[in-house]
């Protein structure tokens, strides 16, 4: 039996698309561990799976000035210390890692015993942690056309991200019964990313009377953001946080409104569902979401509204501009050379072995 360690942690993104390769892994009869750190998302997330979980020490990598950066920098040691030990005795064949800084010390360690390493790079642009891992990956998986130019030829492959299979399942009847809307109108889905986004949620609400004549819309609004006002507004429908319905949600829309982290949109191209992305501003990250959404609009995706320009008549109006030309966005997105992620990473991690 083939052996493979995955590993990435931090936030959510850095692990759903690990759980997504789980079903073919399995079916390619490989031996799964997941590395990750002692205490973080990713250990919650992968308790359901039934995988032995390995936890290590993790430190953050900063570019500016923290306390922290005087003592982290002693725990990734730690960290690739602990690593190699366990990489040692376990001796997998493959390494996969989806990012983060839990991943640079597993890497890393990977690399100094001679096992492969595959990486991914959700972003347009390589983060600090996947930076450190590019010299030793044997393949660097990525979502952009763009993002190639930025990594070395010879190791790159445009990929996109591998999306949970159960997405693409569901049931567009059980949606609208649990949101009890009608067959007869359609449906504007929004979603405001893990912990819901206060501008895009005000935005949203503000457009209602523009909006309810002629949709209906569920949103996604984040943990403790739900507003009372709007609980009896016929044909609005709110949620904090949706897990196993949220295929039946995506079956049920018709567009979709999103901020623009790569995951998230990722999963919109491959369910093939006509979007407008409202990306994080720079002010509030490190920029990449605004680059996601420029390469998804420049591939004809999506349509692109700034955070700084959004007004209720501007979305209103890209609404229904997108909906009038869903079709054309559908067709261009079925085009994409970003969709079978699963199969190609999954070729990749065969390659690097046979190298």
């Amino acid at each position: 039996m083939k052996k493979i360690v995955l590993t990435g942690g931090g936030t959510a993104g850095h692990v759903t698309p690990n759980i997504a390769l789980l079903p073919a892994l399995k079916e390619a009869g490989y031996e799964i561990t997941y590395m990750g750190s002692y205490d973080g998302i990713e250990k919650k997330l992968i308790a359901d799976f039934d995988i032995p979980y390995v936890g290590i020490s993790t430190g953050k990598f900063r570019r500016y000035l923290d306390p922290k950066n005087l003592t982290d920098p002693f725990r990734v040691i730690k960290g690739f210390a602990e690593a190699r030990k366990f990489l040692k005795q376990y001796n997998p064949d493959v390494v996969f890692s989806k990012g983060g800084f839990v991943g640079v010390p597993v890497i890393r360690a990977a690399a100094s015993l001679g096992i492969p390493c595959v990486i991914h790079e959700s972003d347009m642009t390589p983060g600090l942690a996947n930076k450190l891992c590019i010299p030793v990956a044997k393949k660097i998986c990525c979502n952009f056309p763009e993002t190639l130019k930025l990594l070395p030829e010879e190791k790159a492959v445009l990929t996109g991200t591998p999306i949970r299979t159960e997405l693409s399942q569901g049931n567009k009847l059980a949606g609208l019964d649990m949101c009890g809307f009608s067959a007869n109108k359609p449906v504007i889905m929004v979603i405001g990313g893990s912990l819901g986004a206060a501008n895009v949620n005000k935005a949203v609400r503000e457009t209602l009377p523009l909006l309810l004549e002629d949709f209906q819309i569920v949103h996604l609004c984040g943990k403790g953001k739900i507003d009372n006002l709007y609980l009896s507004t016929p044909g609005y429908k709110q949620f904090e946080y949706i897990k196993a319905e949220l295929k039946d949600l995506f079956a049920m829309a018709d567009i979709v409104i999103s901020r623009a982290g790569a995951n998230a949109i990722c999963e919109l191209l491959a369910l093939k569902k006509p979007n407008i992305l409202i990306p994080l501003p720079a002010a509030s990250s490190r920029g990449d979401q605004l680059l996601n959404a420029a390469s998804f609009e420049s591939q004809g995706f999506s349509i692109v509204i700034n955070e700084d320009d959004l007004t209720p008549q501007l979305l209103a109006d890209k609404v229904h501009e997108l909906y009038f030309n869903r079709q054309n966005y559908h067709d261009t997105m079925s085009k994409s050379g970003q969709m079978d992620s699963v199969k190609t990473i999954m070729g990749l991690l065969d390659e690097v072995q046979q190298a």
